[in-house]
């Protein structure tokens, strides 16, 4: 099975009931992530959530498989979520099929791959597989999500306050979602009980813009401007940034990073690449020093490093929230460290 953004919506139900393995992919890393929750809400019976990263099964492309048909420790159901980058994952997806029992649910989420890729050619044609492709939003798209999304929350808003709150999370559906649960807590509201919402709700929250709070600190880092980042880490904490919120746009950055990469490839122009980029409206133009700088700094085998880091230090700070805004800042203090030019 395939989908794209348009009709993943109408498509997920059967997918969830006829698939195993799931490959969402594509430049929009929020839709990615956001695909990759609604499946796991659709499944009959999700069980224990067990997560590896592409880089696992890149060093052990056996052990996805083996993960896939084992039980959990006490006998119960389980699904497997997947962060790749690219196709990290298509020799284990390919051992995997060619398994003979049934294997558990698999969801790969790989933003920095395409519906072209290996992996999603391994898939495509299967009944028991979906491949999904999810290319960036529009602010029309966006605001009908964060509508759906408060429905359910039991948040009433109208159109324009839904163009707000997407705008306030730089289209990213995740962010959004925050936004609106936050919003369903300070109301008291729920699907059984629903409460109205106004801008004055929206601003009692706190919420914070993209472009106010995360990305100065993201440019700050992944340019290698180490003398910034102590200034930078005490604007987040005076700011009130939420540390996951402010990891989440370091991860948006990277696939975006990853997909320019796979475009210019080993020896390709860089500032002739982010012209075309800019040109075709895929960039916003205020990004365009911003992403050439660290373009040339993180490619290759040094971005799946950053990856790596990225996963590893979103899967500490989940498991250790009270932490937190402490992992973050030595996260973030290694990362500027390997990305300052060596004299």
């Amino acid at each position: 099975m395939k989908a794209t953004q348009k009709d993943f919506a109408a498509i997920a139900p059967r997918a969830a009931r006829e698939a195993n393995v799931f490959f969402l992919c594509g430049p929009d890393e929020a839709g990615v992530f956001e695909a990759a929750a609604r499946i796991t809400e659709l499944l009959a019976d999700p069980g224990e959530r067990v997560e590896l990263s592409g880089a696992d099964l890149r060093r052990d492309p056996v052990r996805l498989g083996d993960e896939a048909r084992s039980t959990s420790l006490f006998g119960d159901s389980r699904h497997i979520f997947v962060r790749a980058s690219g196709d990290e994952a298509a020799e284990a997806v390919e051992i995997l099929l060619g398994g003979e029992a049934a294997p558990c649910p698999v969801l790969i989420a790989a933003s920095g791959a395409t519906d072209k890729s290996k992996t999603a050619k391994l898939l495509a044609d299967r009944k028991d597989a979906l491949v999904a492709m999810f290319w960036p939003p529009d602010l029309k798209s966006v605001a009908a999500t964060v509508r759906q999304i408060a429905d359910k929350e039991g948040v009433r808003i109208d159109g324009a306050l839904a163009e707000r709150i997407a705008r306030a999370a730089g289209l990213d559906v995740r962010l959004a979602r925050s936004e609106i649960e936050k919003m369903a807590l300070y109301l008291d509201a729920s699907a059984s009980a629903p409460r109205s919402a106004d801008p004055a709700v929206f601003d009692a929250i706190g919420a914070s813009t993209e472009e106010d709070g995360f990305m100065p600190i993201v440019n700050a880092v992944l340019g290698g401007e180490t003398g910034r980042l102590a200034g930078e880490l005490r604007r987040m904490r005076e700011l009130g940034l939420n540390p996951v919120a402010v990891l989440l746009a370091f991860e948006r950055r990277a696939a975006q990073l990853a997909a320019l990469a796979a475009k210019l490839g080993p020896r390709g122009d860089t500032r002739a690449l982010i012209e075309a980029e800019k040109a075709a409206r895929r960039i916003f133009w205020k990004d365009e020093r911003d992403l050439g700088n660290q373009l040339k700094r993180w490619r290759g085998k040094r971005l799946e490093r950053l990856v790596d880091k990225l996963t590893g230090l979103h899967r500490a700070m989940l498991a250790n929230s009270q932490a937190a805004e402490l992992l973050l800042c030595q996260g973030l203090a290694e990362i500027a460290r390997a990305a300052t030019p060596k004299n």
